[in-house]
C-alpha cells in the first residue's frame, strides 16, 4: 500500500472522511428501500412482485455484499473514532462548561443512535430477509410463484410491540441522520457560512422525510394487518 494513502488511512481526517463517505451512501439507499416498502400500501401482488425481482435477481448477493460493507465500514470506523477521541480524553471535566459548537441532542447522541439501529438492523435482516418462512408461504402472480412476503410483513406487524419498537427505532434513525448527514458534507469540506445552513436543513428535511416514511408504513401494515 502507498505510504501516503496508508497514513491517510490511519489519520482521524481520513477515517472521517471514509466514514462520511460511506454514510452518504447509505443515505442514497434509503430512499429506495423506503420506495419499495410503499409498495405494501398498493397491493400484495405489487410488493410480491417487487420483492421477488429483487431477491432473484443475480446481482442481488453483490449488492448486498456491497451493503454490508458500507455498513461495517462506518460502524466500525464511528466506533473507532468513539474510543480513540475518549483515550484522547482520559480524564471527564468536573464541570462541562458549553464549547459554543452548538451541541445538539443529535450530535451528543451519534454513537447510541448509531448502536441502536445497528442491533435494529440484524433484528430487521432476520425478520425479513433470513426469515425461514419465506420460503414456506408460496403465492402466484402473474403465473410465477413467488414467496408471500406482503403475507409474512403484514403478520408481523400485527405485533403492538414490534410495531412500537419499529417506529421507536425509525425515530433514533432520524435523529442520527439529522446530524451525521450534516456532518458528512462537512468532512467532506462542503463547510461554507453561505451554504452550510441550507445543508443542515436539508439534512433535518431529510430525516423528517425517512423517518415519517417508514413510520407510516409501519402503522399502516399494523392496522391493515388488524383487518386481514
Amino acid at each position: 500500500m502507498d505510504q501516503h494513502l496508508s497514513t491517510y488511512l490511519r489519520s482521524s481526517v481520513g477515517k472521517k472522511q471514509i466514514m462520511a463517505l460511506t454514510g452518504l451512501l447509505l443515505c442514497g439507499f434509503l430512499p429506495a428501500h423506503l420506495a419499495g416498502n410503499f409498495l405494501l400500501l398498493i397491493s400484495r401482488e405489487a410488493f410480491n412482485t417487487y420483492a421477488h425481482t429483487l431477491i432473484s435477481h443475480p446481482l442481488i448477493y453483490g449488492a448486498e455484499a456491497v451493503l454490508a460493507a458500507l455498513f461495517l465500514s462506518h460502524i466500525g470506523l464511528g466506533l473507532k473514532l468513539t474510543v480513540e477521541n475518549s483515550k484522547a480524553r482520559p480524564v471527564r471535566y468536573h464541570l462541562k462548561r458549553p464549547t459554543g459548537r452548538g451541541e445538539t441532542l443529535a450530535s451528543k447522541t451519534m454513537i447510541y443512535t448509531g448502536l441502536w439501529t445497528l442491533v435494529f438492523l440484524v433484528i430487521h435482516l432476520f425478520n425479513f430477509r433470513l426469515n425461514p418462512s419465506l420460503t414456506k408461504e408460496k403465492v402466484v402472480h402473474g403465473g410465477i410463484e413467488m414467496s408471500d412476503l406482503y403475507g409474512l410483513v403484514m403478520t408481523h406487524f400485527q405485533s403492538l410491540e414490534w410495531t412500537i419498537y419499529y417506529v421507536v427505532s425509525t425515530l433514533f434513525l432520524g435523529l442520527h441522520l439529522s446530524h451525521g448527514l450534516a456532518s458528512a458534507f462537512q468532512s467532506l469540506g462542503l463547510h461554507h457560512p453561505s451554504y452550510t445552513p441550507p445543508l443542515k436543513k436539508l439534512s433535518v428535511i431529510y430525516a423528517v422525510a425517512m423517518t415519517a416514511g417508514f413510520s407510516a408504513v409501519a402503522l399502516f401494515c399494523h392496522f391493515k394487518g388488524q383487518s386481514l
